[in-house]
């Protein structure tokens, strides 16, 4: 059974964070590490402008239980 990471929604078997949303000790990355890199996987999946990229990932990290509470993520509502 798989449930999503808190940090991103990918599906993950066990945990609260994937792979790629935690550092080489587990630990969950800083917001702007995970900020920019799931910026970054936006812009390759479905182009269009950074400025956009940013905007969607900002809406999309206010639905995760990791980022929700985040100022820059509320700041951006």
């Amino acid at each position: 059974m798989t449930h999503p990471c808190e940090s991103c929604g990918m599906p993950i078997e066990d945990g609260r964070y994937c792979q790629y949303c935690v550092d080489d000790t587990g630990a969950l990355q800083d917001f702007e590490t995970r900020f920019g890199r799931m910026v970054e996987w936006r812009l390759r999946e479905a182009g269009g402008d950074r400025a956009a990229a940013e905007r969607d990932t900002l809406a999309h990290m206010a639905t995760l239980p990791a980022w929700r509470n985040h100022p820059r993520v509320k700041s951006a509502r």
